[in-house]
This record gives structure tokens, sequence and C-alpha cells, in this order.
């Protein structure tokens, strides 16, 4: 798993004095627009959002980024943002520097990350920390940040459990009125621009009645005593000096990192958002629900399992499945719970098809290593299962990142999304994994769809990722294991050391 787009607590300051000092002023050559106007954007459906939400499948990487730019761009009062990871790459630079600009013009942003992936140096987050309209909380911390080797192997072996409690919630929130959640973290290989590995992920961004409810999660979250302001756990104080974020403005400001053909696109999204507005795959509905488990999840549990609210949601949803169920997973690794639910929906006639990661496609060697102690007996429960190729053809289609239009996509292409559609009808599109990790470790948040349209959409970008061009079919005669050198085998194997209850 790695990073993301727009709002990334980058260690901009760290990233920029690495980089050759700029003579020229890039900043002076962008003409910025005017930003600010979601009340304006928002005004058509006024009387629609208090009662219904409205929601858009975001497929595309590109599309997932430019997206997420534009409603920062617009936003007016406040952005709330909930990570797992964040990166310092450029995607994440880039996304340092909108937040900054829109902090500069008064909007209030609130950035909760999870202590465990954040890959920045603690001093500039304390630097964007300053900024008088940035505040940033850092999830059960004590793993990483501020932290030595001996610090963090430390509290593994002391505290096992109370340092895998870690916060998957991925959710971006707009003047409390626009949100986008699902599998998507903030770094380049979440928006096709890594050199080498790229996802194929979902998000979905909805707009209306159930942000309200996204938003109190958050505010849950952000008032849990497991998070904490950055600044509780350093000793130094950085003050603020608005002269702090001027590499980071120009090295968003210099086309060799932000493509003008990228800018572009971003200037011209206003259409865009017409245009998508008014397509079928933007749906509104009186039935829609974010289902989030609560901060501290297990906090007081004793073992491994437990479960939370996602967890029993999803068994439910299963339970109720009258025809089929079609999933996507990148790690997939079930306990004798998820097979016997599985099981059981096989012997009501419902069929069962799910897509996870092939070992020549994932990006994790530990998780892969768990399924494939699994794999025969869950394909003994009646249930299909797919392994995505790293060459899939669909990234073709799905990988619309400037990046690779000119590589000609050559980087593996692995799968993050994390969906499921029921009997044709319920779209669910959101963070969680089928491992034992999301289950009982993890707080997961997802939204549940009731839209015989929305989920017709999801369902035929998946039967596409099911076609033999994108994905294998595993039997209890065939898998693609072969498909890969015997180094990384072998490295797989050696993973079967880890428990899968911590998978």
């Amino acid at each position: 798993m790695n990073k993301l787009t727009i709002f990334i607590l980058a260690t901009f300051l760290s990233c920029s004095s690495k980089k050759e000092e700029q003579e020229t002023d890039f900043c002076s050559k962008v003409k910025l627009k005017e930003s600010g106007g979601l009340t304006q954007i928002l005004s058509p459906f006024k009387d629609s959002l208090s009662t219904k939400t409205a929601s858009y499948v975001l497929e595309d990487g590109g599309g997932s980024l430019i997206t997420r730019a534009w409603f920062t761009e617009k936003a007016e009062k406040s952005i709330d943002i909930q990570y797992f990871i964040f990166s310092t790459d450029n995607v994440g630079l880039i996304a340092c520097d909108y937040l900054v600009r829109a902090a500069d013009r008064g909007v209030k942003v609130r950035l909760l990350v999870d202590d465990m992936m954040v890959d920045a140096e603690l001093e500039d987050i304390l630097t964007l920390d300053a900024h008088p309209n940035i505040d940033i909380k850092v999830y059960n911390p004590g793993v990483n940040l501020g932290k030595n080797i001996i610090n963090k192997l430390s509290k593994f072996a002391t505290d096992f459990r109370s340092a895998n409690l870690r916060m998957h919630n991925k959710t971006f929130i707009v003047d409390e009125q626009v949100a986008i959640t699902g599998g998507r973290n903030i770094a380049d290989e979440y928006f096709d621009y890594d050199h080498e590995y790229n996802f194929r992920d979902r998000d979905i961004l909805l707009m209306g009645k159930e942000v309200n409810t996204m938003q109190h999660s958050f505010k849950l979250f952000w008032e849990s005593e497991l998070s904490l302001p950055v600044s509780k756990i350093s000793e130094k104080n950085v003050v603020y000096n608005k002269n702090a974020y001027a590499k980071l403005h120009e090295y968003a400001c210099n086309p060799e990192n932000f493509w003008p053909q990228v800018r572009e696109e971003l200037d011209n999204f206003s259409d865009t958002f017409q245009k998508l507005i008014a397509s079928k795959n933007f749906v509104w509905t009186a039935d829609a629900r974010f289902v989030s488990d609560l901060p501290g999840k297990n906090k007081n549990q004793k073992g491994l399992l437990g479960g939370g609210e996602t967890t029993r949601e999803l068994i439910k949803l299963i339970n109720n499945a009258k025809k089929s169920v079609d999933i996507q997973t990148p790690y997939l690794i079930t306990t004798e719970v998820g097979k016997m639910v599985f099981a059981d929906a096989v012997k009501r006639g419902v069929k069962v098809r799910i897509l996870t990661n092939s070992i020549a496609s994932t990006d994790n060697a530990e998780a892969f290593s768990g399924y494939q102690r699994d794999r025969a007996k869950l394909l003994k429960t009646g249930v299909e299962i797919y392994e995505f190729k790293p060459d899939a053809q669909e990234r073709f289609k799905m990988m619309t990142g400037a990046l690779q239009k000119k590589m000609n996509f050559t980087p593996i292409f692995g799968l993050h999304a994390k969906s499921m559609v029921v009997d044709g009808q319920l779209a669910v599109v959101g963070t969680f994994n089928l491992d034992p990790r999301s289950a009982n470790l993890n707080t997961e948040c997802f939204v549940v769809i009731n839209s015989k349209t929305l989920a017709a959409g999801v369902l035929e970008n998946m039967e596409t990722d099911f076609l033999p061009e994108n994905s294998w079919r595993t039997t209890e005669k065939f898998n693609p294991d072969k498909e890969v050198n015997l180094s990384k085998r072998i490295k797989v194997m050696s993973r079967r050391v880890v428990p899968k209850e911590i998978l």
C-alpha cells in the first residue's frame, strides 16, 4: 500500500531543500485563477442537499486527482482530511501547495493522519501546522513520527496490539457539503504518476445528506483521545512564517513538476463537472449510508479479534444477498467466519465472485502469503476467484495520469479498489480490505448506495476487470503463481512465518 492526491502534508521543506535552488520565478508565470465558489456551484441543488445524496464513482486516477484539486480551489470555509498514507512525492507536494493556498485565503484546514505511514520529517509537518489556518493531528502516535528505530521496535514488542490499531479511513470533506472517500491514499501511485507501479483504484464523490454523516465521523476521530496535535508529540516550537512556503509554491509552479496540460484540465474542470452532473452515472438517492468504525476500534478487546461496525455491516449485506455478490479487494485473507459467510451464500444459490491481486501484481508479499495459505479452502466454498494481471490491458483506459500517457503505460498495474456490488442493486465503495486487519484492527469506512444505476456502473467496470485480458481465473487446479520468477515466490513463501491474524 502507499500514498495519494491532493492533500499530503508532505515534507515539502526537506524535499525542497534537496532540490537545486531555483533561480526562475515560476509562480510569476503561472496565472492563478481566483478561487472559491462552492456555494454558487451547489446552488442549483439546494432543495435536494438536505434530503438526498448525490453520488458519482471516480474510476480513473487522473480524474480523481483533478476532482480533489478543483474542490480544494472551490472551498470557502473548511477542508477536513483523514488519510492513512501520506507521501512526499510529486503529487503530495503539489497537494500541500493547494492546501496552503486555501489556508491563505481563510479556509480552515484540518488534517488527520495515521502515525504509522506518514513519510515526512516531523519538523516539516510542524511548519505546515504552524499556519494559522491549518491544524494537523496524528492518530495513535508512538510508532513513527519523532521516534527512532529502537523506540519503534520497543513499541511493537511491548504493546503489539495497541501499536497495530491503525486508522485506515480515507475521507476528504469540503465545506461540510462535498466529500470523497474510497481506496486512494495520498501518493503518486494512486493517481498514475509513479514510474514503476500504479494502482487500479476506486473513489466515490458525494454531495448532500450523507456528507453530514461523514462529517460527524470525522469529528469523532478529530476529537478522539487517540488523535494528538502534532505539536504535542514534539518539544520543538515552530513559529508561523509565511515565507516558509515559498519553495513549496515554486515547486508547484514549476512546469516540470506540475505539467501545463494538467493545469489546463483543471482550468476547464467547471465544464467537465457540468457534464459529470448531467450524466446518467451521477445519481441522486434517498438511500445512501456512510458506515465507519469508531475511533479506537477494539481498543479494549483482548486478543486480535473483535470486529467493528464495518465488519458487521459487510457480513449483513452478504447474508442478505439473493442472487450475486461481486467483490474487489487487493488483499484476500478470510477468517473461518468469513469462509462460512461465503459458503452459506453459495448454498443459497448466490453467485460470489472475488477479484484480488495475483502474486505478479501485488504490492504486499505478506498479505499474499496469507491469501496463498487460504486460497484452496476458500475455493472449496464455491466462491469464484480471479487474480489481477500486472499488465492488464485495462490500464490503457484506467491509467489517465499525464505521466502514463507519456510513458505509454509501462508500469505494473496492481489492484487497490475495495468495492462490492450486491444483487446488482447495492454498491459499496470504501477502504475495507477482505483481511483480518481490516476486520479487527484498522478502523475502516465505506458508502453503501442503493441504486441500480450506480451499481450497474460499478459492476460494468468490475466485469471488465474479470475479463481474461485483465485477470486470471483461479481454480483448485490452476493458479498463476508461476507467472513470477523464483525469487519473488521465495519472498512470498518466507512471509508465511507472519500469522494470518495480523495481515
